[in-house]
């Protein structure tokens, strides 16, 4: 049975979490939002961001192997994102619950995080997980220029 380990991100993770950002973006994300945010979201891109990042950034490796990753910013869980290898395996799990464990240190009673309306796998995830719908956001980003709004629901959960 594998371990998942978790651990800070650094610099040196940035590129494979790049990699498997872009991957699971596309996975969770194509035909769930604007078609014009699917081209942009470029593997370049993704390896553009990440370095900045990376200390926002909680790793989880198997075997030594890069399996999910978290991005957690004040009380909003911002990225949670395991690799396609890896699903059902219980690494989001650990990341997640890793994530609200942050959120309650830093002193908020309540997380929140924004998934795409028609990414039904992520939402049953986050239920499982006990978080809740807590309605409608419409989740803005801007990519080379171009604003694009997707369909989110926002979900919360208690922490503290």
């Amino acid at each position: 049975m594998s371990v998942t380990t978790l651990r800070p991100g650094t610099a040196a993770d940035a590129a494979a979490v790049a990699d498997l950002w872009h991957a699971a973006w596309h996975d969770g994300h194509a035909g769930h939002v604007p078609d014009g945010l699917t081209a942009a979201r470029t593997l370049a891109g993704f390896r553009e961001r990440t370095p900045a990042r990376v200390g926002d950034t909680t790793v989880a490796e198997v075997d030594g192997v890069l399996a999910g990753f978290v991005m957690v910013v004040g009380d909003e869980v911002e990225q949670v994102f395991v690799d396609a290898a890896h699903r059902g395996s219980g690494v989001a799990a650990v990341l997640l619950a890793e994530a609200e464990r942050q959120v309650a240190a830093q002193g908020y009673d309540e997380a929140w995080l924004a998934v795409v309306v028609g990414n039904a796998r992520a939402r049953r995830f986050y239920e499982r997980c006990g978080w809740r719908d807590g309605g409608d956001l419409p989740y803005e980003v801007t990519v080379a220029g171009t604003t694009y709004v997707s369909p989110c629901r926002r979900y919360l959960k208690r922490v503290r």
